[in-house]
């Protein structure tokens, strides 16, 4: 049995992640957000674990970390799991 998964477009991401279609673009560009796939017509889809994450990134800012700090927080995170 095929087990269903949703994958989210940007626009998808951006409202219910509180967030613009340029910072999607940013996040995504600078690995902080991972897309799943990418659509025949090459757009890119995420994952529900893509909220989990923005929610990561929204705290880590409020902190006062900057981008950098956060990925590198995250990505070391990451390969600790």
């Amino acid at each position: 049995m095929a087990t269903y998964r949703k994958l989210f477009k940007v626009w998808e991401v951006m409202k219910y992640g509180g967030i613009s279609r340029q910072t999607v673009h940013n996040y995504t560009q600078m690995r902080l957000i991972r897309e799943s796939e990418r659509t025949d017509s090459g757009h890119r889809l995420y994952d529900e674990d893509v909220f989990n994450r923005l929610e990561k990134i929204k705290n880590l800012k409020k902190t006062g970390h900057s981008l950098l700090q956060i990925k590198d927080m995250l990505d070391s995170n990451s390969a600790t799991n």
